[in-house]
């Protein structure tokens, strides 16, 4: 048995209190922790200055969002305290199925890291996409009979839920047979509908925008993830110190008991988990899990609150035996130097140092890549919105009226709007003054499936934007201001087998993604490099966006409101099916 010893001052999660201890660890594990007696002043000789507190759990995350690998991954956030992560692998699985998800089991164990699995609920999310894989009930009953799978993954499905479509409830029911928690995915669902839903056993939700959303479902035993990841960024709203207060006072108005004064009530945390859910390699440089605490306490919740929700709240959520500095648990833990600066000095994994001063200490060994790309080069005319015409009247500008996606910085859920768009021979024209865009959508798969449409919101005035990320059945989005730089920016992407595009008259530029056209095969540097300079390029398209690729990720996502497009066609969540872009 390898045993050490750490004298320290530790957090004790649950109180909140600080006291000076011996941690002894052994085999990984916390063998004791012994409080030190001292006098107030008394100077103790620790090992370090600073505290010592549990590692950080990410209890909701989509890895291949970041464009690494599981082991990349690890190494860029472990220097940030992370040392767990809850990982949903349907971005993979919906490429590539259970051949995707155990590539990431696989290469996530390649490193000194606790990965944990949610097996994917809804894949494919819709009928309505063309997708590379299904994983059904059989499947969701062999991974969650596996260990580091330890719930079953959002059910984005809401509809199917609420019409007890028999695949969908055979997946919970497993979840439950197995006792492993069920992940939900419900946005903007309330009265009834909630009721139905929740009435099933799902107990959890990230989706929450407003302060209303979250209320009504904690009132109905939802546990809330607050979400800030790269697009979506939810804390302010749900976290400020106003909509603390508002918390608090609705659940007094619910008849729910809060008890204590109104400042032990603010310094509450009124949720129950801090996540990511999608982040990008950019973004990770500048922070994780930690950013999200130093801003939670910045609104002022309590340290130990915050802390909690990214630590002792997922461990006891998801039956990790993790999450504290006690006896018997995981020895996953780090050093700050106080909680007003909250800078991370050292990580440990297991009782291993893996991180220090901001540097990661592991190395990441060479793997196998995978993948599932089958789009042949594409022509300019594939994206030409063609219209049907008795005839034409060469004297007069011509119009059609035509359903607009329109998408906002910062959120996941688009709105929908009419314009007028002029023809010309027999073609529908963006109006790029207007910020009127062309947007397409390509089957990947080998179906030569083709959506086109028109979006308000992402400002660009020349050029054209191509990824293969794109939620959740990840086929070939792009956006532009024509035909022939879409087809440019997609025919890069091919060329690539995957990847993130820009072009224009002036450039052409791509970040690979060879792994399942989601992830580099490279570290967190090159990737954030490569999006810094894709972001700036994409600016000097005339976008303005924060995220302009994550935001057009999820302009297929279509289980979130409300209109979205598809390679099979513009599809509208509200009516729950298909729409015609140019309206009879």
């Amino acid at each position: 048995m390898v045993e050490k010893i750490i004298t320290a001052n530790y957090l004790e999660i649950e109180s909140g209190d600080i006291y000076p201890g011996e941690i002894v660890i052994e085999d990984g594990y916390f063998k004791e922790v012994i409080p030190i007696a001292c006098d107030d002043e008394e100077i103790l000789d620790l090992d370090y200055e600073g505290i010592l507190i549990p590692g950080f759990i990410d209890s909701h995350i989509h890895i291949e969002s970041s464009k690494l690998v599981p082991s990349y991954f690890a190494e860029a956030v472990l220097p940030r305290g992370t040392t767990s992560v809850i990982a949903d692998s349907h971005e993979i699985a919906n490429v590539l199925g259970m051949d995707g998800i155990n590539f990431m089991v696989d290469n996530a164990k390649d490193v000194p890291f606790d990965f944990y699995f949610a097996a994917p609920s809804c894949v494919p999310a819709t009928d309505f996409e063309t997708t590379g894989a299904v994983i059904n009930c059989e499947d969701i009953g062999e991974l969650l009979g596996r260990d580091e799978f330890v719930a079953l993954g959002e059910m984005m499905n809401f509809p199917g839920v609420l019409s007890g479509d028999k695949e969908v409830i055979s997946k919970i029911n497993i979840a439950h047979e197995k006792s492993k928690p069920v992940d939900g995915h419900a946005p903007l669902l309330s009265g009834a509908d909630l009721d139905n839903y929740v009435s099933y056993g799902i107990l959890t939700d990230h989706e929450c925008s407003t302060l209303d959303e979250a209320v009504e479902k904690t009132l109905k035993g939802v546990k809330i993830m607050v979400r800030e990841g790269s697009s979506a960024k939810d804390m302010a709203p749900l976290l400020n110190e106003n909509a603390r207060l508002n918390f608090w006072i609705e659940l007094e108005k619910a008849g729910v008991y809060v008890g204590g004064s109104l400042d032990e009530l603010l310094s509450k945390a009124p949720f129950d988990f801090l996540v990511s859910d999608d982040i990008s390699s950019k973004d990770l440089l500048h922070g994780h899990l930690d950013k999200l605490l130093k801003q939670a306490i910045s609104y002022g919740l309590a340290p130990n609150e915050a802390i909690k929700m990214v630590t002792y709240n997922p461990a006891k959520h998801y039956n990790l035996n993790s999450g504290e500095i006690a006896p018997d648990k995981i020895a996953n833990f780090l050093l700050v130097d106080n909680f007003e600066d909250f800078n991370i000095k050292k990580v440990w994994v297991h009782g291993e140092l893996v991180a220090e001063d901001g540097n990661s200490l592991i190395e990441v060994p060479d793997f196998d890549l995978i993948n599932n790309f089958k789009l042949n080069p594409v022509d300019s005319k594939d994206f030409d919105v063609n219209i049907e015409m008795e005839y034409t009247n060469s004297l007069m500008d011509e119009y059609t009226t035509a359903e607009v996606m329109v998408a906002t910085d910062g959120m996941l859920i688009t709105d929908r709007i009419s314009a007028d768009l002029l023809i010309k021979n027999k073609t529908v024209l963006p109006d790029v003054n207007k910020d009127i865009l062309k947007i397409a959508v390509l089957d990947r798969y080998g179906k030569s499936n083709i959506t086109n449409g028109f979006i308000k919101g992402f400002g660009i005035k020349k050029g054209a934007i191509a990824s293969s990320v794109a939620h959740d059945s990840h086929n070939v989005i792009v956006i532009g201001t024509n035909s022939e730089d879409m087809a440019k920016a997609v025919n890069l992407i091919v060329d690539k087998k995957g990847g993130l595009s820009v072009v224009s008259d002036d450039f052409e530029e791509v970040l690979e993604l060879p792994v399942a056209g989601l992830m580099s095969d490279k570290d967190v540097n090159y990737v954030a490099d490569k999006l810094k300079l894709l972001g700036k390029l994409t600016s000097d398209l005339g976008c303005e966006l924060n995220s302009p690729f994550t935001t057009l990720s999820f302009m297929a996502l279509l289980v979130i409101p409300n209109l979205k497009i598809s390679d099979q066609g513009l599809f509208d969540l509200n009516e729950f099916s298909f729409v015609d872009l140019i309206p009879n």
